[in-house]
């Protein structure tokens, strides 16, 4: 049964048909199918490259959650309120704000004072009469101790690794004690064996040990870079393919100088080991690249 419309269909599809039969028509769809396949490929590839850097994205600021959230910075026994104050405010130029005190001295303003911005570090420490006591607290997974008097291959609990050795490792999953011993005599043997590793900063023999806010912001930085990006734009090392760009339009350059050759080979030399000592941005490269492309057409011209 014929209904109304069922015509102009059936005309449609008639046309459409003939047309495709015309190999021009036929090309001109091929084309058309061909671009459509290769903006949806695109789309596809653009949408999977988005969400692959949301989920990357997303993942750092969970780890550097855990990095804040995870890690405990333990002072034992500490002798002097000032010194206290000095750790807060290290901790805080780094992200870290759980401080631990075991068994300190009583807390009076010159804590609160050196700590500056980080006062609320001081605020919020949690204050355990004994290592034991936090341990059983918190429920830590791994303990750090740090010591300024590393031991050879006969002491093997004072066997260090270095502190970059540490913020490449280190788990932020996991809940994490790092310990900082007394001033006078820091922590002992004891301590440091109940400890998983043991971190010291290499210094000169004869003055070996550091003040304890110096050691921590030793530390605490080459765990903060290991988890942290910079906060600029735009300081991505240069490619080797941007240099090899680079030495090609200084090659040019030098060819077009009338000197000798040993000197134009000196002088690309030269220019090459300046930009690798540099290690100039990715930025940096795009705009000294576009000079050297001005300068020669410059020369051109001349």
């Amino acid at each position: 049964m014929i209904k109304i419309g069922d015509t102009a269909v059936s005309e449609e599809k008639v046309v459409e048909t003939t047309s495709l039969n015309s190999p021009k028509e036929k090309e001109k769809s091929d084309d058309e199918k061909k671009s459509t396949s290769t903006k949806k490929a695109k789309s596809t590839s653009q949408s999977r490259g988005t969400a692959r850097a949301k989920l990357i994205k997303k993942q750092e600021k969970k780890e550097i959650s855990l990095f804040k959230e995870n890690i405990y910075i333990v002072f034992v026994e500490c002798e002097t309120p000032g010194n206290i104050g000095f750790l807060a405010r290290t901790m805080a130029n780094f992200g870290l704000k759980n401080l631990v005190l075991i068994n300190p001295p009583t807390l009076t303003n010159e804590a609160y004072y050196q700590a500056t911005h980080g006062k609320y570090i001081v605020e919020n420490a949690k204050i355990y009469p004994t290592l034991d006591d936090f341990y059983q607290s918190q429920r830590i997974d791994f303990k750090v101790a740090s010591t300024g008097m590393a031991g050879g291959s006969y002491n093997l609990s004072r066997i260090p690794i270095r502190p970059e050795e540490l913020g490449r490792s280190m788990n932020v999953s996991n809940k994490i004690a790092i310990l900082f011993g007394r001033e006078g005599n820091g922590l002992t043997n004891k301590e440091i064996e109940d400890c998983d590793i043991c971190v010291s900063i290499p210094t000169d023999p004869t003055y070996p040990i550091m003040n304890i806010s110096h050691a921590a912001a030793i530390i605490f930085y080459e765990l903060f870079r290991n988890k942290h990006d910079y906060g600029a734009e735009g300081l991505d090392e240069s490619s080797d393919l941007e240099k090899e760009f680079l030495l090609m339009d200084m090659k040019e350059i030098i060819n077009s100088l009338d000197i000798p050759d040993h000197k134009k080979r000196n002088g690309l030399k030269t220019f090459n080991n300046i930009i690798s000592r540099a290690f100039i941005t990715s930025r940096e490269a795009h705009t000294f690249k576009g000079i050297l492309r001005r300068m020669k057409n410059k020369f051109g011209e001349q």
